[in-house]
This record gives C-alpha cells, sequence and structure tokens, in this order.
C-alpha cells in the first residue's frame, strides 16, 4: 500500500536531520520503501511517498527521527485507482479528461 508521510520540520532540526540523513541514511526497517519526497522552499515540510504492506513499520522508522520531526502518515492511492473506483455518473465533469487521459469526446 502507498503512503504520503507528511513531515514537519521541528525549528532549528534542518542541518541536523541532513546530517543524520547523510551520516546514517534514512533509518528505514526492511519492508518499508522510499519512492520520492519533495522538500517545501521553506525548509519546513518534506512530502515523501512510501509504500509497505505492514504500515506498523512506519512505527520504528518515526522513533528514529521524533526528536527532529513531526510526522502524519496518510494511506493514498493514485488516481487512477481512485477513478477506477469511482462510478463516472459520480465524478466531477472536469475530471474526466485529466485523470484517465481521454479525448473530448468524454465530457
Amino acid at each position: 500500500m502507498l503512503y504520503m508521510v507528511l513531515e514537519n520540520f521541528k525549528d532549528g532540526a534542518v542541518p541536523d536531520i541532513y546530517r543524520r540523513a547523510r551520516e546514517k541514511g534514512r533509518l528505514m526497517p526492511e519492508g518499508l520503501r522510499y519512492i520520492s519526497s519533495w522538500v517545501d522552499l521553506e525548509f519546513k515540510r518534506c512530502f515523501q511517498l512510501m509504500e509497505t504492506d505492514d504500515s506498523s513499520l512506519f512505527q520504528d522508522w518515526i522513533r528514529e527521527w521524533t526528536d527532529l520531526v513531526e510526522f502524519e502518515v496518510i494511506p493514498v492511492q493514485t488516481s487512477d485507482v481512485a477513478a477506477r473506483a469511482t462510478p463516472s455518473s459520480n465524478l466531477p465533469r472536469y475530471f474526466w479528461p485529466f485523470t484517465l487521459g481521454l479525448g473530448d469526446e468524454h465530457e
């Protein structure tokens, strides 16, 4: 399953976060997979896309970073999966062409 992890960096923690990551790596347990991440331009938040079949693994990983970061872990699905799970009659008109890559004939 996919998860979006929202990390809020504690005040003044950014240098320590990057130092620990350089020295020790991501400190993730086996079975928790990092996919990609984005950091806001003010270095206050990080958005990480991660994957695991065992959500309890987040507890071990978060424990390694709670002195520097506050976490929110949100189960997510791709837009394509969400679109297939939602009957077309319930979707807003603008939703179809962008999510499913369909042409004007579906507007």
